[in-house]
């Protein structure tokens, strides 16, 4: 091959087949719903995992590791890029980032002239919330359950800009999408520019009604950015039906990509007004790659983005939305009748995908994470903040009932005690 050719076409080959015959066929004749509870099929796909055998890992929310087969392509990029070095860099990084750009684009749903690759979640809420012009009095409007990183970023915009920041409580088990819309509405006064919400709250799994929340907003003149780090590849939705202004997203988590990898939808209309984190001169003002100057970065990981979508769109999204958020309400239906545990997540399966939080009245959350792990090899994670005092448990596709029981009788013994 000639070695501009190579360089043109590196990373955008298919991984091609990476499911077997019978799990292909399986997949394909199933419906989600009856797919969800076949754990046989599922361990099939556990196979293409490098899955640890001395705990049983429950904490997928953080990082959610990469398939096999996309690990080995990400590590030969690694290798490729290296290869020509600089060569690369100079001649065809950009149009392979534009072509990966697009498929993450069609993924979502939206135009390639909305959307840029950024490092992850933090990165793109704050590019927006840094790039606001704002002025002394304008307030924003948050929730207590935001993630702190971008809670943080609002706090620094209060002290030099001298905005004002209102926070509202979630209701974490809500009667009705009402009750969550009202809460937000509340918060609202004429002084309010921007309204930050999760799509799914990463300490209690709670999803929440997004177009609802941005129809309340927009009519009172307020734009929504949504935090969709734990929604995006894992909910099945289109980035434009949600009618958000802007939306960021983590790649590692539910797509299965490298660290490093994340999104920024801008809305076509609100480009504009944004300024960037770093000075560029060579797009206009209404173009989304203005935000994007990121210097000399790991383009391999870029390239890797595409092979985490030709995997996880052999699964499919809407079998693994339903599969994922079965496995939660498995083990979070028997944990709700055991005396003295709580769950901080909605009963709703509707409101919900695979993230819970469980607490024991009277254990502190960080005991009861490290009993988990070191008494029962059950790696969770500690949340003790905003109301919510349990530990999050996160399922992935391939883990299994059997590894949810032994969750369920740990939970019933330590609550025993």
């Amino acid at each position: 091959m000639h070695k501009r050719e190579f360089l043109r076409t590196l990373g955008g080959a298919s991984l091609g087949a990476l499911l077997t015959p019978s799990q292909l066929l399986a997949f394909e004749q199933e419906n989600p719903a009856s797919l969800a509870p076949r754990d046989d099929l599922w361990s099939e796909l556990r196979a293409q995992y490098r899955v640890p055998t001395d705990f049983i890992h429950l904490e997928h929310g953080y990082y959610s590791m990469q398939a096999t087969p996309v690990l080995e392509a990400f590590i030969q990029h690694v290798r490729d890029v290296n290869a020509v070095s600089s060569r690369y860099m100079r001649t065809v990084q950009v149009e392979n980032k534009a072509r990966v750009r697009g498929k993450l684009a069609a993924l979502a749903g939206c135009t390639p002239d909305e959307l840029i690759i950024t490092r992850n979640t933090t990165e793109s809420m704050d590019t927006v919330i840094s790039g606001f012009d704002w002025k002394a009095g304008d307030e924003a409007v948050m929730s207590v359950h935001d993630y702190g990183a971008m809670i943080e970023h609002f706090a620094l915009m209060e002290r030099r800009y001298g905005i004002v920041n209102r926070m509202v409580q979630v209701p974490i088990d809500p009667a009705s999408d009402d009750e969550i819309v009202e809460t937000y509405a509340r918060a609202i006064t004429p002084k309010t520019r921007l309204l930050m919400v999760c799509h799914l709250i990463n300490i209690t799994g709670q999803v929440l009604p997004i177009r609802k929340i941005c129809d309340m907003a927009h009519a009172r003149g307020v734009q929504v950015m949504v935090d969709g780090a734990h929604a995006f590849a894992q909910l099945d939705y289109r980035i434009p039906d949600l009618d958000c202004d802007y939306y960021g997203a983590s790649l590692h988590k539910w797509l299965g990509a490298p660290l490093g990898a994340g999104i920024l939808y801008v809305r076509k209309d609100r480009i504009r007004a944004l300024w960037p984190l770093f000075g560029d001169r060579n797009f206009a003002d209404d173009d989304i790659r203005k935000l994007n100057h990121t210097g000399t970065h790991p383009v391999h990981t870029d390239l890797a983005i595409e092979n985490a979508i030709a995997f996880h769109e052999q699964i499919g999204i809407t079998k693994k939305q339903e599969r994922l958020r079965w496995l939660q309400q498995y083990w979070t239906t028997k944990a709700r009748e055991i005396p003295r545990v709580r769950l901080y997540t909605p009963r709703d399966p509707a409101r919900t995908g695979a993230i819970a939080n469980v607490g024991i009245d009277g254990m502190n959350p960080g005991t009861l994470a490290k009993t988990l792990m070191e008494r029962y090899r059950i790696w969770t994670v500690a949340i003790n903040t905003a109301g919510v005092s349990g530990v999050r448990v996160t399922p992935q596709l391939f883990t299994t009932t059997t590894e949810l029981d032994q969750l369920v009788t740990a939970l019933r013994e330590l609550a025993a005690g």
